[in-house]
């Protein structure tokens, strides 16, 4: 047993019946290379099977605290039942990227359900291509997007030959009630005796703001304006899901022609897509949105579980019509942002969020998710997140293609996720059911805005391939 972190807590604590907080990796196989063996979702079952030994947070589950007098803990080996956890779906004709887009949504649609370890499976079958795809529904309260990626290639040959692991593991006893209360009156005296520490932590953050030169930019002093959009509004259960796909090879040619990183990027490509709809939606986009970007603080490649992010909010500068304007605002923007994120100190909401009460938490985040659709802290999501940089192989099927993306949170409709995988620079964008009409019009514009950017950087606007396949799609 381990109990939950703060900051694992609060994820758990803002999952209400339209807010689902669970995260959706999406990976594309190609079967046609595994020597004529069948390689149906039996298959895939058994190749999980024998990998739950390495997938530690697939066997935990959750176990809550009578009176919910502390944190939830993790019972970390239990029986799981992969009949349940992973499901068949068949796409209907013509199996291409859309109905696969349309499944996704109607997976990311349903919350998981907490008595069992908390994820799901897919095995998608019916592509036009022949290939599979599936599709993990994994609680944030297990893993955040470093995690993932490592949780994901435990989960993968991204090597050659055999392993050589003890396959087996023995499922954990269920505990008691009584030991439940003990271990948290002893965690309770255990946290009251990091207060000092906490403080510390808060007080050293506090002075080395006072002492830079470079004070809080003045959207993360006064975080709770954003400006109202066709974004925020009260969430619906519904989900719907999108993709494309860039060239990382181009996308590294432009961040390095115009002096930026690739996150820095990504938040001007984000600007420009979403100034093109606000225009349609709101018919107007004179105020930089406030996106909320989660900064990893722990990047250990052997960690595959839990949360160490904190997430900065950054303005995104969806008012100005020039490309390379976004592109620098958004570099300046961003950079600040992770200045003062550092100067505050990246771990003080993590730390904070360890002494906040269950009951209160959620009571909190029941209320923010049925509250007017004005959303007073954040207008949206935006995250990039390095995946693996090898292909990888399931069962002996190459691993061709992995999206990710995050949850939507309280009143905010839309979420943009970069997954890079390999060369593949991988978009994906979940939105509510009444946020957008078609989330492919996010991915269009997203693209859109990229050629844009290369060609007022005077970069070649010809597309790849893949790329070309993608905006056709």
């Amino acid at each position: 047993m381990k109990r939950l972190s703060g900051w694992d807590a609060m994820l758990l604590y803002s999952e209400t019946p339209n807010v689902h907080m669970h995260t959706l990796k999406i990976a594309i196989i190609e079967i046609g290379d595994i020597g004529g063996r069948t390689f149906g979702v039996q298959e895939f079952r058994d190749v999980l099977r024998g990998r739950l030994h390495k997938l530690a947070p697939f066997r935990y589950q959750l176990v809550d605290i009578p009176y919910k007098f502390h944190r939830p803990m993790w019972r970390e080996n239990c029986d799981v039942d992969l009949e349940y956890h992973i499901r068949p779906v068949t796409l209907p004709a013509p199996g291409g990227r859309r109905e696969l887009d349309e499944a996704i949504g109607r997976i990311a649609s349903t919350p998981l359900d907490r008595k069992r370890p908390l994820w799901e499976m897919y095995f998608i079958d019916g592509l036009a291509d022949g290939r599979i795809a599936v599709v993990g529904k994994i609680h944030h309260a297990l893993a955040d997007g470093v995690a993932s990626a490592n949780l994901m290639a435990q989960g993968m040959d991204l090597q050659a030959g055999p392993h050589g692991d003890d396959d087996t593991y023995v499922p954990d006893p269920p505990p008691s009630r009584s030991e439940l209360l003990r271990t948290a009156l002893r965690d309770h005296l255990r946290q009251i005796g990091r207060v000092p520490a906490t403080f510390k932590y808060t007080s050293e953050g506090v002075n080395r703001v006072r002492r830079s030169t470079r004070k809080l930019s003045p959207e993360l002093t006064r975080p709770f304006a954003p400006p109202p959009s066709f974004i925020n509004h009260i969430l619906t259960t519904d989900r719907t899901f999108a993709t494309a796909s860039l060239a990382l090879a181009d996308i590294k040619e432009t961040s390095k022609h115009l002096g930026v990183s690739i996150n820095d990027l990504v938040l001007a490509i984000s600007g420009g897509a979403l100034r093109k709809l606000l225009l349609q939606y709101d018919g107007k986009a004179d105020h930089p949105l406030l996106a909320s970007v989660p900064m990893s603080y722990d990047f250990s490649r052997e960690r595959i579980s839990g949360n160490y992010f904190t997430g900065v909010l950054i303005p995104v500068p969806v008012d100005s019509d020039d490309p390379l304007e976004r592109v620098q605002r958004a570099h300046e923007a961003a950079t600040s942002a992770k200045e003062s994120n550092n100067l505050i100190g990246p771990e003080l909401i993590s730390r904070w969020s360890n002494y906040m009460p269950p009951v209160a938490a959620e009571s909190l985040f029941r209320w923010l998710s049925n509250r007017d659709g004005e959303n007073k802290v954040l207008n949206l999501n935006i995250s990039n997140v390095p995946g693996p940089r090898e292909y990888g192989r399931v069962g002996g099927a190459l691993v061709t293609e992995i999206y990710s993306v995050g949850p939507l949170t309280a009143s905010s409709g839309l979420n943009i996720t970069v997954w890079s995988y390999v060369d593949e620079f991988n978009i994906s964008v979940i939105a509510d059911g009444a946020t957008v009409d078609d989330p492919h019009e996010v991915t269009s514009a997203l693209l859109d805005e990229f050629i844009e950017i290369r060609r007022a950087a005077g970069l070649s606007e010809e597309l790849t391939a893949v790329e070309k396949a993608m905006a056709q799609a």
